[in-house]
């Protein structure tokens, strides 16, 4: 493998095939798939069921410049007493991909789209997930509108679930919205093509910081991790680009949390099972806490989500350069989230990072297979139906759903790594300040502070734990397996 040919992007291409292979993903979709797809010639409507007529709200998508899967909707309505009604409006990916059919089974297989530098495996094909299951812009399309009372506090009043039409009126990127509503950049063009919409992104924008302010009020974690993306100039990769959290991307999660929580809770009311999202209290938390002693802050003994979001405000506030870094060490000691089934009258554990008892995932069901089996437990929940799964299968479908997204993960990850790996061959040899981010049997790894950029600590690693500052030196790269090597040869001069 020689870094001079630069044919980056077909190199990390074959090794995105190759892993998706090894780690039991299917990269392609299957012939019956295909023809399957092939009889699909619209947009799903309701055949004479009813359903409420929402096109004529000021409905927008906001996302990645590039996205063209476009899952959810959202829009506010102004009420009496300063109190704003959100409504979230989820594509209807259900009632083009049936249950048990060959695109399903695809999807079901894979459960998520991976995202690899090079190409993207999507979970169901692009003239679905981008077009006929997308909510597209100046477009009708069915919906489930997850609809949200909330108090000038931030705090749910009120909620409700059911069917609509929908039609998208603007869409929009992360970037140039949050620019905008930051005051860094002029209105996007499409803001101002919709009557109305300007002042109406304003009010969501002002709920969602309400939302947010109080949820982390009540213990929910503040975060901030270095995620990046490759930078192609035509074949040959010049750069990672860091993609940071904004004021738009804070809309649309903070909406989405809200979302899945109601989504969780209304399956719960009518004693509908459901696939909840949990991350489990952490077993590291010593580990955590002596992290906080070494910034001079003292966390409890036992796990508590209110301490130590106090903890990462303030540090957040005292040094938000490195925060990120604090931020991945305490994430890898919390651990990892899975999937759980809840059958009617059964606690699963909550999601320790959210602080929320009740939470599942529901908001995309373009891209996640979870999203789609909680789609068809709402359209039954709706309807006053049966559950559509027996209780064995929601809990081996919750466990294959979690096992799949640790496959799609590593799939990304050796791939980003891989990307990375084209960058340093040239520098084998220096040295770089550290963070460690992963330190068990398995192996240590320490993160570049210069560079968004992770390695494995081959020498020096003894002694060493999560959030432990060291200097390291360069000493190999594999690009075809993803293998970033250093070696350690002091302590971080920062």
């Amino acid at each position: 493998m020689n870094a001079n040919d630069k044919q980056h992007r077909a190199i990390l291409q074959s090794i995105a095939e190759r892993a998706m292979l090894e780690r039991g993903l299917l990269p392609d979709f299957s012939q019956e798939a295909l023809s399957e797809l092939a009889r699909i010639q619209a947009p799903s409507e309701m055949n004479g069921e009813a359903v409420c007529d929402l096109r004529d709200l000021l409905w927008a998508s906001i996302d990645n410049d590039d996205s063209l899967d476009l899952d959810q909707l959202t829009v506010a309505v102004a009420m009496p007493g300063d109190k704003v009604k959100i409504l979230v409006a989820v594509a209807d990916v259900d009632s083009l991909v049936r249950n048990g059919l060959a695109i399903d089974e695809h999807a079901r297989h894979n459960t998520t789209s991976v995202y690899t530098a090079a190409r993207i495996f999507p979970m169901l094909p692009e003239m679905l997930s981008t077009d006929l299951s997308s909510l597209n812009f100046n477009e009708d399309r069915l919906s489930i509108v997850v609809e949200m009372v909330v108090g000038v506090d931030g705090s749910l009043q009120d909620s409700d679930i059911y069917r609509a039409r929908v039609r998208n009126h603007a869409k929009l990127a992360y970037n140039s919205v949050a620019a905008w509503l930051e005051g860094n950049g002029a209105v996007p063009e499409a803001i101002p093509a919709a009557n109305g919409l300007d002042e109406n992104l304003r009010i969501q924008d002002a709920v969602a910081q309400r939302m947010k302010n109080f949820r982390h009020v009540h213990g929910a974690l503040s975060f901030e991790t270095v995620e990046t993306k490759p930078i192609f100039d035509g074949d040959e990769i010049r750069d990672l680009e860091v993609e940071k959290k904004n004021r738009a991307k804070d809309i649309i999660e903070d909406f989405m949390i809200a979302a899945n929580g109601v989504t969780a809770r209304y399956l719960s009311s009518k004693k509908m099972p459901s696939i909840r999202r949990v991350v489990r209290t952490p077993k590291r938390w010593n580990r955590i806490v002596e992290i906080a002693q070494e910034y001079g802050f003292r966390l409890p003994g036992n796990p508590d989500s209110k301490a130590l979001e106090e903890f990462l405000i303030k540090e957040k506030t005292t040094d938000p350069i490195r925060f990120p870094d604090l931020s991945l060490a305490v994430i890898k000691l919390l651990g990892v989230g899975e999937y759980v089934a809840e059958l009617p009258g059964e606690t699963a554990p909550g999601h320790f990072g959210l602080a929320l008892r009740d939470y599942t995932h529901s908001t995309a069901p373009n891209r996640r297979y979870t999203d789609l089996i909680t789609q068809r437990l709402l359209k039954a929940a709706i309807a006053g139906g049966s559950c559509p799964f027996s209780d064995d299968d929601l809990g081996l479908l919750a466990q294959h759903c979690t096992e799949k997204e640790d496959a799609a993960k590593k799939v990304e990850r050796q791939v980003g790594k891989s990307a990375a790996a084209l960058l340093l061959e040239s520098r084998i040899g220096e040295q770089f300040d550290t963070i460690v981010t992963g330190a068990s049997s398995k192996g240590t790894w320490v993160r570049l502070l210069t560079m968004p950029v992770e390695g494995r600590l081959v020498h020096g690693f003894e002694g060493i734990d999560v959030g432990d500052r060291i200097r390291a030196e360069l000493i190999s790269v594999d690009v075809e397996r993803g293998y970033i090597d250093f070696r350690k040869v002091g302590q971080s001069k920062h």
